[in-house]
């Protein structure tokens, strides 16, 4: 991994027809941003989920390359007529589509000379001047280009395969989260909430997330912050609220 930098972000881009169209259910998002905030300090800015269509391929990684650190796709370089990413990508910065020496080699040794098809000679080929991303399940690598990490959308191959990205990336400051769940209602804490989040407001990140468990109504409080300082601080104040307004907290 590069060196850490303070701020690091990414954006996931999910590309799949079968996504939108309901009929898969993606896990991938989940997945890479922990394992992104976890292990790299970069927090996930954006998601976005497409389909299988060049122009808008083409045109989210042209914006969100230039908008994060970081860009993720998953899908679409499989060897099938609908995996076009890698050459809409080879669009999308305007490099030559053609096959990658190592992993065509690796393929190749993987499937041998009589089974290496032009579905599996497919996957060797991505934008010229990519890096490899190694895949230790199926072979097939993804690559990065530019700032754009493209791995396949099979979860568990991704999985096996997001070690590898680490190298290619700028460790960010971790961000670290504190939640907190308790018996009541938005409304009841809004106010003094806001004031508390606007106090913070440089430092620390404070969502409020509405639940019902165990027949009643409840609010996760989930403070983030790169700072374990200022993370203290905050929820010492949110405990303050909590007393003054006799709020039980659900133990988990």
């Amino acid at each position: 991994m590069k060196k850490k930098n303070k701020k690091v972000n990414a954006a996931i881009l999910i590309i799949g027809n079968e996504i939108l169209s309901g009929r898969t259910q993606d896990r991938n998002i989940a997945f890479i941003s922990n394992w992104l905030n976890s292990n790299c300090g970069i927090s996930v800015n954006e998601v976005r989920i497409i389909p299988d269509v060049e122009k808008k391929i083409i045109e989210s990684v042209k914006v969100l390359s230039k908008k994060f650190n970081y860009v993720f796709t998953t899908g679409g370089i499989g060897p099938t007529h609908d995996d076009i990413t890698a050459q809409s990508i080879s669009k999308a910065f305007r490099l030559k589509y053609d096959y990658h020496k190592e992993a065509y080699k690796i393929l190749e040794n993987y499937y041998g000379q009589n089974k290496f098809n032009d579905g599996r000679k497919k996957m060797a080929k991505m934008p010229v001047g990519s890096k490899l991303i190694y895949n230790p399940s199926s072979a097939a690598p993804g690559f990065i280009t530019k700032n754009v990490l493209s791995l396949p959308g099979v979860p568990s191959i991704l999985n096996s395969m997001i070690d590898n990205c680490k190298k290619y990336l700028i460790k960010g400051s971790k961000v670290h989260s504190k939640t907190l769940n308790l018996f009541t209602v938005e409304s009841n804490i809004s106010k003094k909430l806001g004031i508390i989040q606007n106090k913070y407001k440089k430092s620390v990140d404070i969502g409020s997330y509405p639940f019902f468990r165990l027949g009643k109504i409840g609010v996760s409080l989930v403070s983030r912050s790169t700072s374990k300082a200022k993370l203290k601080e905050v929820n010492k104040e949110i405990f303050k609220l909590i007393r003054s307004k006799n709020i039980k907290l659900l133990k988990v």
